[in-house]
């Protein structure tokens, strides 16, 4: 008989209950949660060790329509030498979400729109991820300069000019709508 490990392996690393296909799989995955095999990421949400090591996590099991941002993102685009503490998702203002003990997780809540625009779908070790686009990584850092610290914020804008597949009229455009055009347009003229 197959171990519920290989069994959750095939899934990615990561199981819900709904996807088990009997009652006796669940007992067996509970099983493993007792043994230390496996760890229970929240209500119904289960992964192996391994899953848990690896160096990206399944963000639409853990927190559903979430969406990788900030210091995720500044790390996924290499716009930063900043080791992230923690998976920065944005999810929608008015949601409630319970988060697990592991990982460890940021939650930023924006408002539905600033959810509609620079999101894109990446495969990232093996795991589809919204993420925010590079545009929108960087005016989200100009956004939240205050929060991240303005050395941050500076070494991201300088990155990114650098970078050969930049998109100044989308950056604008992205600033424009998170309302920090003005901000980001002082910014650019210092460093151009």
């Amino acid at each position: 008989m197959e171990s519920i490990s290989d069994i959750i392996e095939r899934k990615g690393g990561y199981t819900t209950v709904g996807e088990l296909s009997s009652d006796s799989e669940y007992r067996r995955v509970l099983r493993a949660v007792e043994r230390g095999e496996m760890q229970k990421i929240r209500h119904g949400v289960y992964a192996n060790a391994d899953a848990l090591a690896s160096t990206m996590i399944d963000v639409e099991r853990i927190v559903p329509r979430g969406v990788l941002c900030l210091y995720s993102a500044f790390s996924y685009y290499n716009l930063s030498t900043q080791i992230q503490g923690a998976w920065c998702i944005a999810i929608e203002r008015k949601r409630k979400i319970v988060l697990p003990d592991y990982p460890i997780i940021d939650l930023y809540y924006w408002m539905g729109n600033n959810l509609e625009f620079g999101i894109v779908t990446q495969n990232i070790s093996g795991f589809d991820v919204r993420i925010t686009d590079l545009e929108r990584t960087v005016c989200d850092a100009v956004k939240y300069r205050n929060k991240i610290g303005m050395d941050v914020c500076g070494e991201i804008l300088n990155s990114y000019l650098k970078r050969e597949d930049k998109n100044l009229g989308l950056l604008h455009e992205y600033a424009r709508k998170l309302r920090v055009d003005n901000v980001l347009t002082n910014y650019l003229v210092t460093r151009l």
